[in-house]
């Protein structure tokens, strides 16, 4: 078979677009590959992407020994076939599991004892996109340099086929997977749990895993349906969360525990109907498992509340808490790099190390952390433990555009101008700068525990700004409109912003 040389500019219905691959580079992202199927890429562009894939493992060295699984849309299981075409040209031993969550086909490298993956999921974008989740180092995925590199070898019709490629069809992941998650969390304590899958993938896994915890559980859209007729399966979602908070309420539940699509996110409604966001909840399973866990470290994203740094009970526990780039690329390498036990990012992507999880992002595994945390403190419901976390007052995320070929000049000049002030001992509206966190933009900590962050946009044309304060929502409201926003407006290739406080 003659390796083929993608093509940019292809339209669908047309002699070329069946007879030529077609990829789009834009698909490539930070740390995953996402493609409007047909529009961006065809069925032959899948199949370079899979040979490009297959010709970078042998390329680093690894052995070429990789599950594939698919998530549920109609297209899914094509895209992943086309896919499996191209790694078995690359010589790569494909272990197909079929049907499953992104975390399920995670947990099949271990258990199969292969150290790469290929997860065919858009996760919670809508019906059209198609994409691709990729490793060959559990439990990490890729993040630029890979993808960056894969895209050389894709882009250039550089991949090399080689002889040895085989299929199998693997059955029984998924209950290993299931029996493995449920040990996670045997409840003593009676809960009544919503789980919401949005039509998605989840609703085949969640339901069982979290009956086999021993929940009570009540199934609010997890019959699956690739239409998703409701709404995406996104917990971030304001309509999802909506209708979790509007069940929590019919039902007298506990709390509600919503899946996205490909089931590596979860979010969190408590019993009042109230969410949670994730880096809150991250601070809540920080102050348990930091007392089971003596002297731990987390990993967390540079958007997170700064409470993690001046919580008096993470200190009391010897808890130590490292910020990092936001992406749960980066955060799952950072936290496997620390050894850490646990990271958390905003978008709900919670990843637990040894004993708790292996290494990725699992949604199930972060239920699972919930209610274990709920079993272990029998008196309390789930709002009176956030109850009993520090106040802070964080701001909405606020994008002001700024265009992709000069946001990281610009931001470049913002985060000197922070790192000297800082340097000259400056203040922000009366407070010491403390510290400046420059892994991802320029995070500043103000003595009082306050914090302003201004960081790119990894995917638009835009720059990202969140505040927060420990002292008042109108404090809160100063950082932006009397700090940061007369900073940024300094530059004139920032422009107006999506919303603001």
């Amino acid at each position: 078979m003659t390796v083929l040389l993608p093509r940019t500019d292809l339209v669908p219905n047309t002699f070329e677009f069946e007879t030529e691959a077609f990829v789009k580079t834009t698909g490539f992202r930070e740390y995953d590959a996402r493609w409007i199927f047909g529009k961006e890429i065809n069925l032959l562009g899948i199949q370079a992407l899979g040979l490009g894939l297959g010709s970078y493992i042998h390329e680093r060295g690894v052995k070429p020994r990789i599950v594939v699984g698919h998530d549920y849309r109609s297209y899914s299981i094509n895209i992943k076939n086309a896919l499996i075409i191209g790694l078995i040209q690359a010589g790569c031993e494909v272990l197909d599991i079929g049907l499953c969550l992104s975390p399920i086909a995670y947990f099949a490298q271990f258990d199969l004892d292969a150290p790469c993956v290929a997860m065919v999921t858009a996760s919670h974008n809508e019906n059209g996109w198609t994409g691709v989740k990729m490793g060959c180092q559990a439990p990490l995925t890729f993040g630029p340099d890979e993808i960056g590199r894969m895209k050389e070898i894709i882009m250039a019709g550089a991949g090399v086929e080689r002889p040895g490629g085989s299929l199998k069809l693997v059955q029984g992941v998924q209950d290993r997977y299931q029996a493995d998650v449920a040990s996670k969390a045997q409840l003593k304590r009676k809960l009544k749990v919503i789980c919401a899958c949005g039509n998605g993938t989840a609703g085949a896994f969640a339901p069982q895993a979290l009956r086999a915890m021993g929940a009570e559980v009540i199934e609010m859209d997890t019959v699956l349906d690739s239409t998703f007729p409701k709404y995406n399966p996104n917990p971030e979602d304001h309509h999802m969360l909506m209708e979790m908070a509007k069940a929590v309420k019919e039902y007298g539940a506990d709390l509600a525990l919503g899946f996205d699509g490909d089931g590596d996110r979860c979010g969190v409604v408590d019993n009042t109907g109230e969410e949670i966001f994730a880096d809150k909840i991250g601070l809540m399973l920080a102050r348990d498992l930091s007392a089971l866990h003596k002297d731990a470290t987390f990993v967390v994203d540079v958007k997170s509340t700064g409470l993690y740094k001046t919580d008096e009970v993470l200190k009391a526990n010897g808890a130590q808490t490292v910020y990092w780039k936001t992406g749960h690329s980066y955060i799952k390498r950072k936290t496997s790099e620390l050894k850490a036990l646990a990271g958390f990012e905003k978008s709900g992507h919670f990843f637990f190390n040894s004993p708790i999880g292996l290494g990725y992002d699992d949604g199930i595994v972060a239920a699972a952390a919930v209610l274990a945390m709920l079993d272990r403190n029998p008196d309390k419901s789930l709002s009176e433990l956030k109850e009993a976390l520090p106040v802070a007052y964080t701001s909405l995320t606020m994008s002001p555009h700024c265009g992709d070929e000069v946001k990281y000049q610009v931001l470049e000049k913002i985060v000197q101008e922070y790192v000297d002030l800082y340097a000259a001992g400056g203040e922000i509206l009366g407070r010491k700068i403390v510290e400046v966190i420059t892994v991802n933009g320029a995070r500043v900590h103000l003595e009082d525990g306050s914090w302003v962050l201004v960081r790119a946009s990894s995917n638009k044309p835009e720059l990202v700004v969140v505040v927060e304060s420990l002292n008042s929502a109108d404090d809160m409201r100063d950082l932006f409109r009397k700090e940061v926003k007369p900073r940024l407006a300094a530059h004139p290739e920032v422009g107006s912003y999506n919303q603001e406080i």
